[in-house]
């Protein structure tokens, strides 16, 4: 078990290797199928698709998200509605109420900037309705950047299989647990690992009764008591 104090840690370079080619090859054999993860999705497509994903399942979102992007297949139809109408036709995935006017203003500010993100990270985070984890998701999505999708089920795996303890409640200022996943998002194929982490997380590794003999890290596990 890494301690709590070693904040600078550097995961094995072997031990990252093996827990890449596992999950990829699981996840080629059981990942899940969305929407936005076809590869022909337009990257504006993701990106909402990521907006949405926000504290909503992912079945909750494949369910709805053909009717969204008929609807608002664009930065200005989003404008074009308003916050009212925004929370009314994203009711059904909850919270939307609150974070419809945060949308309408990224919409304004992606509109004033001819459509494209910044490739600050800085300039990403000033942005309304973006956050550490929308800000990883669209310099992955727009930029092909190896960042993590660190979230609940993303933290839980790479806690469970590295051996490390958080040292903040709150994953996004915990200096291990960050670290620690862009190391091991630094791949070739970064956004294909972070959905193979992601599925892991919500179909095998889950926070209690996990499906170990489904586990293609189930031995490692075993060695630090999770089986």
């Amino acid at each position: 078990m890494i301690p709590r104090n070693s904040l600078n840690i550097e995961l094995d370079s072997n031990n990252v290797t093996r827990f890449q080619s596992a999950l990829l090859e699981w996840f080629d054999a059981n990942g899940r199928e969305f929407t936005w993860r076809r590869e022909d999705t337009p990257c504006y497509d993701q990106v909402l698709a990521e907006l949405m994903l926000q504290r909503t399942r992912a079945a909750s979102v494949q369910h709805h998200i053909e009717s969204i992007l008929e609807a608002y297949p664009s930065w200005e139809a989003i404008l074009r509605a308003g916050p009212e109408q925004l929370g009314r036709d994203f009711r059904p995935l909850g919270l939307w109420k609150r974070r419809a006017a945060s949308l309408t203003a990224l919409a304004s500010e992606m509109l004033a900037r001819g459509g494209s993100f910044p490739d600050n990270r800085d300039e990403l985070l000033a942005l309304p309705a973006i956050g550490q984890y929308m800000a990883n998701a669209i310099l992955l999505i727009t930029k092909g950047q190896p960042l993590p999708l660190l979230d609940a089920n993303m933290a839980r795996v790479l806690e469970r299989y590295f051996g490390f303890e958080r040292t903040r409640v709150d994953i996004r200022s915990d200096p291990i647990l960050q670290r620690s996943a862009s190391q091991v998002l630094d791949t070739l194929d970064p956004k294909k690992l972070n959905w193979a982490i992601l599925d892991m997380g919500a179909l095998v590794c889950k926070p209690s009764n996990p499906v170990c003999d489904s586990c293609p890290l189930a031995s490692r596990f075993a060695t630090r008591g999770y089986t």
